[in-house]
């Protein structure tokens, strides 16, 4: 298959449209907490964030397809804007369930020029999920809450899954048939777009600010006290490799903070032995 063809648009477009799971937010089997574990989730400090990051993603998304005229994209993309409203809904349900005390929302408000918000969501949704893996997966070993709660979330893990894979087959398939395909200029592009996300995520972990854009990067820290930076992307690469291996391979997938963090593990991995080998020649 040729990457920016037909085919190309109908596989990502069909697959991500037929793996699509129906539900309610409503009507989950959400559990009842006992009070240690309901003064816990309310001391979590990134509901607010995250509830408008998901509101600010459906407006984003949704707005973003009503301008696109191709019929199968279009689709494709709505659908996407109606899960991101649907887990802001999903949030607000837990929110008011367990009585989470948040001041009252702003409209969203969204540009007119739409696609360059559209594409920088996209890029920073591939960062802040790669790091969504780690923070669930280290909230579920940390066993604070009942696995009821880790059962309603982790297909919504896999949702923002399906989303990411979307998005950059879609961004290299438009790329393509706009005729701006050519590989190093595309790669540039990519690049850039993934600075700036990366840049963000870079402002986060300078002050520690977890209210910001990127707190699954930052969250780590409240599920656990000594997790080491080896271990956390040990479990992100995981993580990643898990969900992503049930992707028909013909797909694109984000490669950028997969392979940053294997070069960052493997050199976090020699230092010990270089330490020892400086040591041994020292003392020979």
């Amino acid at each position: 298959m040729k990457i920016g063809s037909v085919e190309h648009k109908e596989l990502f477009c069909r697959s991500f449209m037929e793996s699509y799971r129906d539900y309610e937010p409503e009507y989950l089997p959400w559990p009842d907490l006992d009070d240690t574990a309901l003064t816990f989730l309310r001391s979590i400090p990134f509901w607010e964030k995250a509830l408008d990051t998901e509101r600010q993603a459906g407006a984003i998304v949704s707005s973003y397809a009503a301008t696109v005229s191709d019929r199968l994209l279009q689709t494709a993309i709505a659908l996407q804007g109606k899960e991101e409203s649907r887990h802001a809904r999903l949030l607000q349900t837990l929110i008011n369930r367990y009585g989470i005390e948040l001041p009252e929302r702003q409209p969203v408000q969204v540009p007119q020029n739409i696609e360059p918000v559209f594409t920088r969501f996209g890029f920073e949704e591939c960062l802040d999920t790669f790091f969504a893996y780690g923070l669930f997966a280290i909230a579920r070993e940390a066993d604070v809450f009942p696995e009821s709660i880790f059962t309603i979330f982790d297909p919504i893990i896999d949702e923002e899954t399906r989303h990411i894979v979307f998005f950059v087959n879609w961004f290299t398939y438009t790329q393509i048939h706009r005729g701006q395909g050519f590989t190093p200029l595309r790669s540039a592009k990519t690049l850039w777009h993934y600075g700036r996300a990366l840049s963000n995520l870079i402002a986060v972990f300078g002050d520690g600010d977890t209210n910001k854009t990127g707190f699954a990067a930052t969250g780590t820290s409240i599920f656990t006290k000594d997790l080491t930076i080896e271990k956390f992307l040990s479990i992100c690469l995981s993580e990643n490799q898990r969900r992503m291996s049930k992707y028909d391979p013909r797909l694109l997938q984000p490669q950028l903070l997969p392979r940053l963090a294997n070069i960052a593990l493997r050199t976090l991995q020699l230092i010990p032995k270089r330490k020892l080998q400086n040591i041994e020649s020292a003392s020979a």
